[in-house]
């Protein structure tokens, strides 16, 4: 695993356990990630509701994205495939959703209670080829730590 995910896996841990609500736990560890990772620049929680995901907290440029039909986009393809999504270059999506024109790759990883889904954690780079498996281990650790505050949101 890379070095900072270690330091930064910390930290979110302190985060979570600290008072606080759901929201503000979420939204904490969403800018420390954030302010820590260079290649990260949008993060973001979106909670399944029925057949749609809901943008929860997040740190980066504002986005029009708030709700994502499931099968629309990256997104909404994690959950219609029930599969994480590490994606180099969105320019070769054919259903991508541009939150930015300077977004060149993806990578999301679903936020699970068991086999059911509850969300997932959405990341953009504006670099191709940013996320790799250590990217989604570390996403899929955070998943595991944010799962409790997901209802919260």
């Amino acid at each position: 695993m890379k070095d900072c995910y270690g330091v930064t896996m910390t930290k979110v841990r302190a985060i979570v356990s600290a008072d606080g609500s759901a929201a503000g736990k979420v939204q904490a560890a969403m800018e420390l990630i954030h302010d820590r990772h260079d290649l990260y620049d949008w993060i973001g929680v979106y909670v399944l509701r029925g057949d749609v995901l809901h943008l929860g907290p997040y740190a980066g440029e504002p986005t029009e994205h708030t709700a994502i039909p499931v099968g629309r986009g990256v997104c909404g393809t994690a959950v219609a495939e029930n599969r994480n999504q590490i994606v180099d270059d969105v320019r070769e999506v054919a259903n991508y959703i541009a939150c930015s024109p300077a977004v060149r790759s993806e990578i999301v990883v679903l936020i699970r209670d068991g086999e059911d889904i509850l969300g997932q954690i959405d990341v953009d780079s504006d670099t191709v080829g940013a996320f790799d498996e250590e990217d989604e281990f570390f996403l899929t650790e955070l998943a595991e730590l944010l799962a409790p505050f997901i209802e919260g949101l």
